[in-house]
């Protein structure tokens, strides 16, 4: 960021700096129009001409400052979107620009020196051959990565993934509190940098001084999470505090927290359905925790067994219920006098709804373990 205001810095310096100059320029050839022309009439001063070129001058830096302020910003834009675009395709870009350019000028040489046509032909040339020449060794970027593939691997890594070897994680506030992210990350099934976006590190402070002394602790729990994730080895975590012009600071947590993965080639990781869902509807690849504990959840097939504790009454009158290790409801018929004891429990169904896998079973023996 201290680069970036430096540059910021120099820029709009060196781009006022030639609106002055023009500005000037402007101002002297108003001057051989105006005041030297005897329709001025007297009382023309040197004091009025020096005003006059002052102030056309400082309109001209003016006018510089704006055009800097607006067109920095499309410069980051560009330079955000060129670090995503392959080495090997930028190798390209320059050599057709180059080629382009020799060709325009040989072939324009001639022409140069005809009056009133020389220059309009010449900067035609030049633009059509930077064109041709570009398009043209775009369409042999194969044969380019053929004789340089170190160009063809480094742009596809460069392209695809982050600087930690992997594609960015972009993760939102739920996912940070809920906790698991630690345990799943230090397996090493994610990997890559995991990105926390500023607002979203914002949002947990806000939850953790909450008055609520329930929100307080989730608060509180999610900035554990992240100093827990920040001290394990091999993790890339970084903040994200920089952003395209695309990114709208008044659109909520959710939506800014897509849009910057979007604009980053990164995937979003929550436990969250409205993120997810919002992620899906722009496109933007999703790795839901929910999803994925639901998929390691066991399998049972209709005819095995396996011991559950039956902890409460079911819907039906003799039905008994229970929940195995991972959650999963188990309803076994004709139990609702085993309640409070260990039983073998026999698959008969599994049905799979909204909220997770159910099990219907029947009593098999009681588990004397």
């Amino acid at each position: 960021m201290v680069l970036l205001r430096s540059l910021w810095s120099l820029f709009v310096t060196a781009v006022v700096l030639v609106g002055v100059i023009i500005g000037n320029l402007v101002a002297k050839a108003l001057d051989a129009r105006f005041f030297e022309n005897p329709a001025s009439g007297p009382g023309v001063s040197d004091l009025h001409i020096y005003l006059f070129n002052a102030g056309v001058a400082v309109v001209g830096g003016l006018l510089g400052f704006l055009f800097a302020l607006v067109f920095f910003r499309k410069i980051v834009t560009w330079i955000s979107y060129f670090e995503t675009v392959p080495l090997l395709d930028k190798m390209a870009a320059l050599i057709g620009t180059v080629l382009g350019l020799v060709v325009a000028i040989l072939v324009t040489f001639p022409f140069a020196s005809i009056p009133g046509y020389g220059l309009p032909i010449a900067i035609f040339a030049s633009v059509a051959g930077m064109v041709l020449g570009v398009g043209f060794v775009m369409s042999a970027k194969e044969q380019m990565a053929y004789v340089f593939p170190s160009l063809s691997r480094a742009s596809s890594g460069a392209a695809t993934y982050g600087p930690g070897g992997g594609i960015p994680k972009m993760v939102d506030t739920n996912i940070i509190i809920d906790g698991r992210i630690c345990n799943v990350v230090g397996t090493g099934f994610i990997e890559g940098p995991i990105c926390i976006p500023d607002f979203v590190l914002g949002e947990l402070h806000h939850i953790a001084d909450s008055e609520d002394n329930l929100k307080r602790a989730r608060g509180r729990r999610g900035l554990d999470m992240l100093n827990r994730l920040k001290q394990m080895e091999g993790v890339e975590v970084s903040i994200v505090d920089d952003y395209t012009e695309e990114e709208a600071p008044f659109d909520e947590v959710d939506t800014r927290l897509v849009r910057l993965a979007k604009s980053r080639d990164a995937k979003v990781l929550t436990n969250d359905f409205g993120v997810a869902e919002i992620a899906k509807l722009h496109g933007v690849p999703v790795l839901n925790m929910n999803e994925l504990a639901t998929t390691l959840k066991p399998v049972y097939l209709p005819g095995e067994a396996f011991s559950v504790a039956l902890i409460k009454e079911g819907k039906e009158p003799d039905q008994a219920v229970g929940y195995l290790e991972d959650g999963t409801m188990v309803v076994v018929k004709r139990a609702a006098d085993l309640i409070g004891k260990n039983v073998l429990a026999e698959v008969e169904t599994v049905l799979q709804t909204s909220a997770g896998k159910m099990i219907f079973a029947v009593v098999n023996g009681l588990d004397e373990e």
